[in-house]
């Protein structure tokens, strides 16, 4: 495929090879692993006041000095890891998000034990499958939906940080919650008939 020739959303850009092979392959596709969703959880917790593109292109830093992003492990970092992970200049060196992402995962843990998975409890705010929005230009994308609103409410009540209704819509969006690609994009319809 040409990448050039293609249509897609008119938020990646060519000059970004990671930004657009995260488009074309990554956003927006259905994603049931818990330790995949808490990557996306961490990273769009991450993402808040900065750009996507910042956080992708420290992703595999990130993934490195969280664990791989296994939630387990992560869950009983200590004030020593916190501390390692503000002297690491490969992520986003924020004391209040990496203290969240370590608070995260033990709700992550708490979540599993009430629903058997996240991606159960996840999923069961568009019941069970994407909610498909009719985008055509860049004027169309919302910050949020109501889904999103409700869904923060939830995770707030149940003590997640830094997941507001705008940060989780963007969750929604990455883990293919919802498919946000605009009709003209080529991935709009590959992910209507996956």
């Amino acid at each position: 495929m040409d990448s050039k020739h293609v249509q897609r959303c008119p938020w990646p850009t060519f000059d970004d090879p990671l930004y657009l092979r995260y488009h074309d392959e990554e956003w927006g596709v259905p994603v049931h692993d818990d330790r995949k969703l808490y990557e996306f959880l961490v990273l769009e917790a991450f993402q808040a006041g900065l750009s996507w593109r910042t956080v992708l292109h420290k992703r595999d830093n990130f993934r490195k000095v969280f664990a791989g992003f296994d939630y387990r492990k992560v869950a009983r970092f200590g004030a020593r890891d916190v501390a390692r992970l503000l002297k690491d200049p490969g992520i986003v060196r924020n004391r209040a998000k990496i203290e969240a992402s370590v608070h995260n995962a033990n709700r992550l843990l708490d979540v599993r034990e009430e629903f058997g998975t996240f991606a159960k409890y996840m999923w069961s705010w568009v019941e069970g499958k994407p909610l498909v929005h009719q985008i055509r230009t860049i004027k169309d994308y919302k910050p949020y939906n109501d889904e999103a609103v409700a869904w923060a409410k939830d995770l707030k009540k149940r003590g997640f940080k830094f997941l507001g209704p705008t940060v989780v819509y963007a969750h929604m969006q990455a883990v293919g919650m919802v498919n946000d690609h605009t009709v003209d994009c080529f991935r709009y319809r590959q992910l209507l008939e996956s």
